[in-house]
């Protein structure tokens, strides 16, 4: 009984061919090892906070050193997370009931995120209609966008989570930075007509505004209510790791920001001047621009291919050159955006004379070793038997 459930275990984690164990030399000098790298504590302890210099950005000779330092405990840990890959045959990390329950919390925070948004928004009409205040109208079409967007994310995770493997062969992965794309491209949007209409109303001559207190302690409190519920859900959104839910998040976040500018200007204006209700919806709108400008930028740059940044190539070279004895040559590693995901490209060079099973064992050894890592979706291996010739795919580069 306790052989058939190691079993099983075994086929659930494992992802290192039998043959290749065969094949595996006990002798494992030919691998790369950084075990006696070890950085001493000094090195290895983080650095005190410095509030000042952090927030004014400034750097000195020893922020540099501790960062060299960082990049090089984290290059290690890297190094070691590939070694338990090549050692084990899986990433250690969650189990399958933790991945289910985390993935019911996600969906629970996407779920009470979009009733707030529809609760809050109704709130925010009610003020925007007994108040007039122009900066809080913009408010409210910003939860109105919530409501939209809402949609738009949880169409997303749901055509993520419903695979068609003869119209989309690949999978959906793209569908989440293209959701995204959509509602950053909306909110862009709302924040242009809002300046518009906030300028048509600054070079109008009727310009008055004035709340009596029974108005005024509604929308304060309407306002006041709506941030403190954006403000909860910001902190709990901010927990988990799913892009989606982080959208959320960062929605949720710039809703805090929204609420707080449209209330003061309409407070300023009920007691200063007229003129600051427009003038507060226009920064309301160029923060809502700007802030999703910087999105759309991000998540571009996740459709159209992107490199991985350098440090995790070399996880991958590291990865790829411990994991058979019999590779030769590491000709070529790429790693690059693909939606959410990489894709992940290597050409390893193996003997000529090396018999074709053996050498299509070890290429699905590694490519199945590869699509293990959190952070790639498909990997493709290319096998030579030399190196000198001209780069697969030339017309590409």
């Amino acid at each position: 009984m306790a052989e058939t459930a190691t079993n099983g275990h075994e086929e659930e984690l494992s992802l290192l061919s039998l043959n290749n164990t065969n094949t595996a030399n006990s002798d494992s000098s030919w691998r790369l090892n950084f075990d006696g790298y070890q950085l001493s504590p000094e090195h290895t302890e983080k650095k005190q906070p410095r509030p000042l210099h952090d927030c004014l950005g400034v750097l000195g000779p020893e922020d540099t050193v501790a960062e060299y330092y960082q990049q090089q405990v984290e290059m290690l840990e890297g190094f070691t997370e590939m070694d338990a890959l090549a050692e084990r045959g899986f990433v250690p990390g969650m189990s399958k009931e933790e991945r289910e329950n985390l993935a019911k919390s996600e969906t629970f925070a996407i779920r009470i995120s979009n009733v707030a948004n529809m609760v809050l928004f109704a709130a925010k009409v009610y003020a925007s209609i007994r108040s007039g205040s122009l900066a809080i109208i913009a408010s409210t079409l910003d939860s109105l966008l919530d409501l939209l967007s809402g949609f738009i994310l949880w169409f997303t995770a749901f055509s993520m989570q419903t695979p068609n493997p003869y119209q989309y062969p690949i999978g959906k992965k793209r569908m989440q930075p293209l959701g995204i794309l959509v509602f950053a491209s909306v909110m862009a949007t709302l924040g242009l007509q809002i300046i518009l209409e906030s300028v048509r109303t600054l070079l109008s001559e009727e310009r008055d505004f004035d709340l009596t207190k029974e108005q005024e302690r509604l929308v304060v409190g309407i306002m006041l209510g709506v941030t403190l519920v954006k403000l909860l859900l910001m902190v709990y959104c901010r927990t988990f790791t799913n892009e989606i839910v982080k959208a959320y998040a960062q929605d949720h976040f710039f809703d805090v920001i929204t609420n707080i500018i449209g209330l003061v200007a309409a407070l300023l204006a009920n007691y200063m001047e007229d003129w600051m209700d427009p003038v507060g919806a226009i920064i309301l709108a160029l923060y809502t621009i700007r802030t999703w400008s910087m999105t759309v930028l991000e998540n571009v740059n996740s459709l159209v291919g992107k490199s991985a940044a350098p440090d995790y190539l070399q996880k991958l070279t590291y990865l790829c050159w411990n994991h058979h004895k019999a590779i030769r040559h590491i000709d070529t590693v790429r790693a690059y955006t693909f939606g959410s995901h990489y894709f992940v490209e290597v050409d390893i060079v193996l003997p000529a004379s090396m018999p074709l099973q053996e050498a299509h064992d070890i290429g699905e050894s590694l490519q199945e070793k590869l699509e293990l890592l959190p952070e790639i979706e498909r990997a493709f291996v290319h096998l030579d038997y030399e190196y000198l010739h001209k780069p697969e795919h030339a017309q590409s580069h």
